[in-house]
């Protein structure tokens, strides 16, 4: 009986609140790290990579960073890149934490960017097909 308030926390929730949180604070350290170009591979510092996502495990020991580079080009080469620079990659990033240890880093492809860009090109799509029935207001014609 004691414990029933504790358990309905668990119960097919999904992340708590502190893995939220430090799960962002994550996704912005490496993305910081990235864009700074933090770690010595010249191969990694070319590529523009955005991080859309940090999923970190209840014990908060492991993060999966859902990673994209731009444009979508290259993504085999990215996860391998991010793969190899792993430690020096976590080494940065647990610095910007003010976690008691730093988390294992793995990297995913972000596929729901690829979704994100399909609504939008959807959606851009029909906004122009609207746009070309209805006069334009802002014309000077």
């Amino acid at each position: 009986m004691g414990d029933m308030g504790k358990n309905k926390f668990h119960q097919g929730a999904g992340p708590s609140q502190r893995q939220l949180r430090v799960g962002e604070t994550i996704r912005r350290a490496l993305s910081e790290v990235l864009a700074r170009g933090d770690v010595h591979d010249p191969d990694l510092n070319r590529m523009s990579i955005t991080v859309g996502e940090v999923r970190t495990s209840p014990d908060l020991k492991i993060a999966t960073a859902y990673v994209l580079p731009l444009g979508g080009q290259g993504q085999d080469e990215v996860l391998k890149l991010l793969a190899r620079n792993k430690g020096e990659l976590r080494r940065l990033v647990s610095r910007k934490l003010t976690l008691k240890f730093a988390p294992d880093l793995r990297f995913r492809l972000d596929e729901t960017f690829d979704q994100m860009d399909e609504t939008r090109r959807m959606l851009s799509e029909e906004r122009v097909r609207l746009d070309a029935e209805a006069p334009d207001p802002t014309s000077d014609t």
